[in-house]
């Protein structure tokens, strides 16, 4: 036979244990306000129970290690290029900084309203290939179903590189602004001087056309665009001056520029939107970018 323990006394230990629990409680609260040896007592509390806290993240130090030590080298890989992807896309984006400061140095708007730093940006790739002998242009691997379009200008994380000459399905052709049939508004971050930079025989400088012997210039000025022509946005940094000679024989100087941007080092390149530029009216341009002849003048 089963004997049933009366459920009225164990709920009386119940309260009494309660009471007695509220009661130490009560006087705990009483002599923390009244007396410090409360406090050295949590303090002691504390540091008995630490130790719990660091066994507590143990699983999830495991986790978190079993998770890195789990995942995929191409996981890894594809994070370590969203990441460099990201980087080219802020240090393109703070180029136009440069202009920023060069304007308020000159206390003048020099860039005016349409430094806009909302432009439409896409990555690409440059593909490695050998187009055309002796003419500076590079393949890359997006095009029309990327509503890439002819005269579509792109940069690299230091500069402008060129534009898009020719579009096919899934890949375009650029030519950079070193090759020679190339012309480029430019325009002084320091004096506002304008110009047209075209690309050289050298292929690795580009050449300031009809630039007057007085015109203020000197080696270590930066050029950027100048939003001229409406190729190219303006205030993205296109290469810095590295000599000037005047010629007391012609009306015009020499002028040599660095280009800004990494012309045999980059792998990924930006493709540019300009704000005041669309596809329908490049298309007005197709087939060929901006070319000049031999003595700097554009082309018919």
């Amino acid at each position: 036979m089963v004997e049933h323990k009366p459920l009225f006394l164990r709920q009386r230990f119940l309260h009494l244990r309660l009471v007695a629990w509220l009661a130490l409680a009560l006087l705990l609260m009483a002599l923390d306000g009244r007396s410090q040896a409360v406090g050295y007592l949590r303090q002691t509390i504390g540091v008995v129970v630490s130790p719990l806290y660091l066994v507590e993240q143990v699983p999830f130090a495991l986790y978190r290690w079993w998770d890195f030590g789990v995942t995929p080298r191409a996981e890894l890989l594809e994070r370590l290029r969203v990441l460099e992807r990201d980087n080219l896309i802020l240090t393109v984006r703070s180029q136009k900084y440069a202009a920023l400061e060069g304007e308020n140095m000159r206390l003048r708007e020099l860039l005016g309203a349409s430094l806009d730093l909302g432009d439409r940006l896409l990555v690409a790739e440059l593909l490695p290939s050998a187009l055309e002998p002796g003419v500076q242009k590079v393949l890359l691997n997006r095009g029309a179903r990327d509503e890439v379009f002819v005269g579509q200008p792109f940069v690299d994380a230091s500069g402008v590189m060129g534009q898009i000459v020719r579009v096919m399905p899934s890949r375009s052709i650029g030519l950079l602004i070193t090759d020679a049939t190339h012309a480029l508004p430019v325009e002084n971050i320091r004096s506002g001087v304008r110009a047209i930079a075209v690309g050289t025989n050298l292929g690795t400088l580009l050449e300031l056309a009809y630039v007057p012997n007085n015109a203020d210039l000197v080696q270590g000025d930066l050029l950027v665009t100048s939003g001229l022509g409406g190729r190219f946005p303006p205030g993205y940094p296109v290469g810095k001056v590295v000599s000037v000679e005047m010629d007391p024989v012609s009306p015009f100087a020499r002028v040599l520029a660095e280009p800004s941007a990494s012309m045999l080092r980059s792998r990924e390149v930006l493709l540019l939107w300009p704000d005041h530029g669309t596809p329908a009216d490049a298309d007005q341009a197709e087939g060929e970018a901006l070319s000049v002849n031999g003595n700097g003048e554009r082309a018919p």
